[in-house]
């Protein structure tokens, strides 16, 4: 396959999918802006929201101040910012017209019809009517496109493609979530369970990992696995060790290392290592030994072995990044 048809094919399915963790990470946030909170917790929850996609800088240049309403309109509708749900779902559009000829008519409509409808709700003002009907909207056609594409798509290198990068973009969001979610816990000064919590913090902590958990649709998962109240530790081993769950590290990174083992070609031979010891070492990980080093150092340090891992692909399979 030609590098350009395979950049394009990565970049149109990690787009997509950092749409959709966006319109997630959005929507629960919103819901919780809900709950009974001081100014500062509010402001706090919000500016977590631009620190995951480290865009903090870039939104203070624009906007005075940190509010629910310019957060959401950066987020969303700025064309100026790569990471908004509208700069993404412009370039996966892109992308998948540049390789019109490598989809199927299925997935391109799909791709084009998610372009013109986004359009529309922005025009019509879905988002400000009711931004939860909007953040759905985002996720199922997030969804349909990945249905569809598993489900007409050819089993070849082009699906292979298409994943590695869904993959590739779902573990970078998962951890940096994480990250930014633990930050936050450290800050309010719940470190140990052993402190002496009012009823308000007690309910406070559920609420904070209820909606780290639903943020990545692992409420209900996490139930089924340990039928028992949730805990920091055991949110922080689902999310990261936990192969069954869909969008944990080690499942995300288990499907990376496979689908690069499919596409392997003479000069990858590192990348497939980097990947497979990353796995190895999630899939024979504990969390004990994870939150003894420190969480954040932790996901630092994965959050650049993944970065690394997408620049080595992109000079062994695709268009290099400083092209």
């Amino acid at each position: 396959m030609l590098s350009r048809t395979a950049d394009n094919l990565f970049w149109m399915c990690r787009y997509t999918e950092r749409a959709e963790n966006t319109a997630r990470m959005l929507d629960v946030n919103l819901q919780m802006s809900l709950l009974p909170q001081d100014a500062q917790t509010r402001e706090g929850s919000w500016l977590g929201v631009l620190r995951i996609s480290e865009l903090q800088g870039l939104y203070l240049l624009k906007y005075a101040s940190i509010s629910p309403h310019d957060v959401l309109e950066y987020m969303v509708r700025d064309p100026e910012n790569p990471s908004s749900i509208f700069s993404c779902m412009r370039s996966a559009r892109e992308n998948a017209r540049a390789v019109r000829g490598s989809l199927t008519t299925e997935v391109w409509e799909t791709y084009n019809t998610t372009w013109l409808e986004l359009l529309k709700h922005l025009h019509t003002g879905l988002l400000e009517r009711n931004p939860g009907e909007f953040f759905e909207w985002v996720k199922f056609r997030s969804h349909l496109a990945r249905g569809v594409t598993i489900g007409t798509m050819l089993q070849d290198e082009a699906l292979y493609f298409l994943r590695i990068g869904m993959h590739l973009e779902r573990a970078d969001n998962t951890a940096r979530m994480l990250d930014v979610k633990f930050h936050e816990r450290e800050g309010s000064g719940q470190e140990s369970r052993a402190e002496p919590a009012g009823a308000a913090a007690l309910q406070s902590e559920f609420y904070r990992w209820s909606a780290l958990l639903s943020s990545v649709s692992g409420l209900e998962i996490y139930r089924k696995v340990y039928r028992d109240v949730i805990t920091p530790d055991r949110v922080a081993e689902l999310l990261i060790l936990h192969g069954d769950m869909p969008r944990s590290l080690l499942a995300s990174m288990r499907a990376v290392a496979d689908d690069l083992a499919r596409v392997a070609n003479q000069r990858s031979t590192e990348t497939e290592r980097r990947a497979g010891m990353l796995c190895a070492e999630l899939q024979y990980g504990r969390v004990e030994d994870i939150l003894a080093s420190g969480l954040h150092q932790y996901l630092d340090h994965f959050l650049d072995r993944i970065n690394d891992l997408g620049n080595r692909i992109s000079q062994d399979f695709l268009v290099p990044l400083s092209a």
